[in-house]
């Protein structure tokens, strides 16, 4: 999926109200690309990096959902790919580390 560089998110509340607040698991979010195209997503998790002092954003298509994203994500709501390998290596140990949680696998059966 090709996002454009002015990339804001928008989360919906469980009522469909749009809001700018914390980025929550389980919400949805639209993408707006900068060029009119909205594209609603699902987070799957968040986390903070302590080291990097970067906050992380894994969120995924409904339609598609083995296709997980991982983006940096900023206080103003703006998103920004992972373009250093090193960092996104580390990133990809993270989600790796998720999926393989057993409290993780127990949630997905139920």
């Amino acid at each position: 999926m090709e996002i454009g560089e002015d990339k804001k998110l928008i989360i919906d509340d469980d009522e469909g109200n749009q809001l700018e607040k914390e980025i929550e698991e389980g919400k949805e979010l639209i993408i707006d690309d900068g060029e009119g195209n909205q594209f609603k997503m699902e987070i799957l998790f968040t986390y903070h990096n302590e080291e990097r002092n970067k906050n992380y954003v894994f969120f995924f298509d409904p339609k598609d959902p083995d296709n997980v994203i991982p983006m940096i994500y900023h206080e103003d709501y703006t998103l920004e790919e992972i373009e250093d390998d090193e960092e996104y290596e580390e990133v990809e140990e993270v989600f790796n580390a998720y999926e393989e949680d057993p409290k993780i696998q127990d949630l997905k059966n139920k």
